[in-house]
C-alpha cells in the first residue's frame, strides 16, 4: 500500500494513511488540542535551552486517526519511548483502538503510560490504561488543566522526574479561568486597558477562549485589536474558559459595570457552542438571555475556522460541518448575529525540537478588516435612535404562485413577521404599517408585484434608472 509522508508546514488529511516520519524521543505526547501542543513545544524549547532535558515528540491525534497511521507511529516512535502521555477527549470510545495499541506497545517495551482526560472532567474509564500511580497522574493532569507557560514547563520537569528522579516539582500554578488581555501587558487590569483607549471612543468587548492565551496563539486577537482601533473603537479583549463558567460570567458582568460610557457599542464573540438550551425560553416565549446579552449590545459571532484557508475556499459550503455546528448553528440559539471566519488553521511552522507541525490560527487581514467594519457599522446603528433606523425584512417570494409568499417549512413566517413588526413598534421603530395577523400581511403584499404573473398590481416603490445605475456601479465585482 502506498503511504503518504507527512509534510513539514502542511496540514494533513487524517482520512489517508500517513507516516509522520518522527524520530524516537524519550517522551511522546499525544493530544487533539493544537493549542496544547503549541504550548508544550514552547516549554520544551525553553527547558531544553537551559540544559539537558529528555527529548520530546508531539503528535496530533486526528492526524493519526487512520488505524494504519497509528500502527506505523506506534512501531517507529512509541515503541522506543520511555514515557507516553496522551490526552483523550470523549472517553475510551473516542479512541479505543489507539488506547489498546498504546497499552500493548508500552507493556512490550516497559515504557510508562499516562492516559489523561482531554478536559478538566474526571474520566475513570481511562484509568485502567495507565501504569503509573494515581497521584502522579493527577499532578500531571493539573498542569494541563491550569495551562500557561509556567505549568507547561512544570509538566515537562515532572515527566523528567518520573523518568530519572530528581527534586520534587512544584504543584500547578493557578491560571485564571478568565481575565483581561492586551498585547505586551502581563495580567493587565481594567485601568491598564483604559490607558490604551481613546476616552471618547465606543467600547467593543472581544470574548475569546482562554486556550489562545495559554498557548500564545493570540495573533488573530492582536490583528482584530489593531483593526478596531483603526476605526476609532476601543477594544476590550477578555479571555474566558467558557461562557457557562461562573467565574467567567462574573468577570464579564464586572467589566460591563465599569464602563463609564454605559453599555458597549457591540460585542464580538469568538467562543463556540451555545449557552442557552434550545428550549430555554421563558414562560412567555421570550428567549433566555446570556451574560453577553446583559451588556445590552448586539453580539457578533465570528469564527476561527478549524480548517486551512485553501480547504475553506475550495469547499462549496465554506465552513466544515464541525464549524457550522459549533460556530453557526449553536450560537444562533443564543441569538448571535453570525458574521464570518476571520482566521484559518495554518501549519506553516515546523518545530524541529518536537518534530511536529505547530498549528495556529492565522488571521486573514481582509476578513478581519470586514469584521471591524461590521462592528463599526453596528456601533453607529446602536447610537442611532430607533425611529431613524432603516430595517428591511426579507420574505421568500418563490415563483410562480402567491401561495409561496413567505414560505418556510414548518414555520408560520407571516405571523412571525407580524410579531416582529409589533415588537419593533413597541421599541420605537417606525414600522409605518400595522397588520392584524399574518393573513393581512400577505394580502397587503399581494396588492403589489410578486413573482406570480398577475396584471394590475399596485406599484408602491420606484427607483429611477439613473439612481439604479449609480447604485449598481458601487457593487463589488
Amino acid at each position: 500500500m502506498h503511504l503518504l509522508l507527512a509534510q513539514k508546514g502542511a496540514l494533513t488529511d487524517a482520512d489517508e494513511a500517513i507516516e509522520l516520519g518522527q524520530s524516537p524521543g524519550d517522551i511522546v505526547f499525544l493530544s487533539a488540542d493544537d493549542t496544547e501542543i503549541d504550548a508544550l513545544s514552547a516549554a520544551q524549547r525553553d527547558v531544553a535551552g537551559k540544559g539537558a532535558a529528555p527529548s520530546l515528540r508531539c503528535a496530533n491525534l486526528p492526524v493519526l486517526g487512520h488505524n494504519m497511521s497509528f500502527d506505523l507511529y506506534a512501531r517507529s516512535t512509541v515503541a522506543k519511548a520511555r514515557l507516553v502521555v496522551v490526552r483523550v477527549l470523549g472517553g475510551v470510545s473516542y479512541w479505543a483502538y489507539g488506547l489498546e495499541s498504546l497499552q500493548a506497545a508500552c507493556a512490550q517495551n516497559g515504557a510508562m503510560l499516562i492516559v489523561l482526560p482531554g478536559d478538566d472532567k474526571p474520566d475513570p474509564s481511562l484509568d485502567a490504561f495507565s501504569n503509573v500511580l494515581a497521584h502522579d497522574r493527577t499532578q500531571l493532569w493539573d498542569y494541563f488543566n491550569q495551562g500557561g507557560p509556567t505549568n507547561m514547563r512544570r509538566a515537562l520537569q515532572f515527566c523528567a522526574t518520573l523518568l530519572d528522579g530528581g527534586p520534587d516539582v512544584p504543584l500547578a500554578a493557578p491560571f485564571l479561568k478568565a481575565g483581561i488581555w492586551w498585547p505586551g501587558l502581563d495580567a493587565p487590569s481594567f485601568e491598564d486597558i483604559l490607558a490604551q483607549w481613546d476616552s471618547a471612543a465606543p467600547i467593543v468587548p472581544m470574548v475569546f477562549y482562554r486556550a489562545l492565551v495559554q498557548s500564545g496563539g493570540t495573533a488573530v486577537i492582536e490583528a482584530l485589536i489593531t483593526s478596531l482601533r483603526a476605526r476609532g473603537l476601543n477594544p476590550l479583549p477578555v479571555f474566558v474558559s467558557s461562557l457557562k463558567d461562573a467565574f467567567s460570567q462574573d468577570l464579564l458582568r464586572s467589566l460591563f459595570s465599569k464602563m463609564k460610557q454605559g453599555r458597549p457599542a457591540v460585542t464580538i464573540n469568538l467562543t463556540g457552542f451555545a449557552v442557552c438550551a434550545p428550549n430555554a425560553g421563558t414562560s412567555n416565549g421570550a428567549a433566555a438571555s446570556t451574560v453577553l446579552d446583559e451588556a445590552g449590545a448586539p453580539v457578533l459571532q465570528a469564527v476561527l475556522a478549524s480548517s486551512d484557508r485553501e480547504t475553506w475556499q475550495d469547499n462549496l459550503r465554506g465552513l466544515t460541518a464541525r464549524d457550522l455546528a459549533m460556530n453557526v448553528a449553536l450560537p444562533e440559539v443564543d441569538g448571535r448575529v453570525i458574521t464570518h471566519a476571520i482566521a484559518f488553521k495554518s501549519a506553516a511552522t515546523f518545530d524541529e525540537t518536537v518534530e511536529c507541525n505547530l498549528v495556529l490560527h492565522a488571521p486573514d487581514p481582509d476578513r478581519v478588516s470586514a469584521l471591524a467594519d461590521l462592528a463599526a457599522g453596528y456601533g453607529c446603528l446602536v447610537a442611532t435612535p430607533a425611529s431613524q433606523r432603516q430595517v428591511a425584512i426579507i420574505l421568500a417570494n418563490y415563483p410562480n404562485r402567491d401561495g409561496r409568499l413567505g414560505n418556510g417549512v414548518g414555520l408560520d413566517t407571516p405571523q412571525g413577521t407580524v410579531e416582529v413588526l409589533n415588537a419593533m413598534a413597541v421599541n420605537g421603530y417606525n414600522t409605518e404599517h400595522t397588520f392584524e395577523d399574518g393573513n393581512a400581511l400577505i394580502d397587503h403584499l399581494m396588492e403589489g408585484p410578486t413573482n406570480a404573473a398577475v396584471d394590475g398590481r399596485v406599484i408602491r416603490d420606484v427607483i429611477s434608472l439613473k439612481d439604479y445605475k449609480r447604485f449598481f456601479e458601487t457593487l463589488p465585482v
